[in-house]
């Protein structure tokens, strides 16, 4: 049986066919009983679906594998924590076991701002390793992000001001 970092960097290059596609490079992958038997990657902006996040596509083809809602035997490999629609679906899929690799400050739901995995009001409870190639999957996203704000920023100093002035149209 694969190790937790060798899942996780599967989980990553997944997350770099997201990157590819100009997607948020996040990626997923669904290990049952030591096996790969799903993956996914974002593709809410190629698939225009807000609910298009890489553990939700994972878990759903997971599901159509096994042929039950039930992921029993199954751990969740992510590089980022899981927001709040996925930790939910999380909880309702009896995921046992999540892995993740970057914390979300600003959207995570497994431990950042929420804990749903481990709330005992909760039906269901997920054991949770997070910090898995951490470094590596927080990289792929600051990255990903620096190169949108560069770009950003060249095209706002490319373009013009047309209510401003310049040395040309004076007389």
């Amino acid at each position: 049986m694969k190790g937790d970092k060798a899942f996780m960097a599967l989980a990553l290059e997944e997350a770099r066919n997201a990157q590819a596609l100009g997607e948020v490079p996040v990626g997923a992958v669904v290990v049952h009983r030591g096996q790969v038997i799903a993956s996914g990657f974002n593709r809410r902006e190629s698939w225009q679906d807000p609910t298009a996040h890489a553990e939700l596509i994972a878990v759903k083809r997971a599901a159509e594998v096994l042929g039950s809602w039930r992921l029993d035997d199954c751990t969740v490999f992510v590089t980022l924590e899981p927001c709040p629609m996925c930790a939910g679906m999380l909880v309702n899929a009896r995921v046992p076991r999540v892995v993740y690799g970057a914390r979300d400050p600003k959207a995570g739901a497994i431990r950042s701002l929420y804990a749903i995995g481990e709330d005992p009001r909760l039906n269901h409870r997920i054991e949770v390793v997070e910090g898995c190639l951490g470094t590596a999957c927080g990289e792929i996203l600051t990255d990903f992000f620096r190169s949108i704000r560069q770009a950003q920023k060249a095209q706002r100093s490319g373009e013009e001001d047309p209510s401003t002035c310049s040395k040309d149209d004076v007389l």
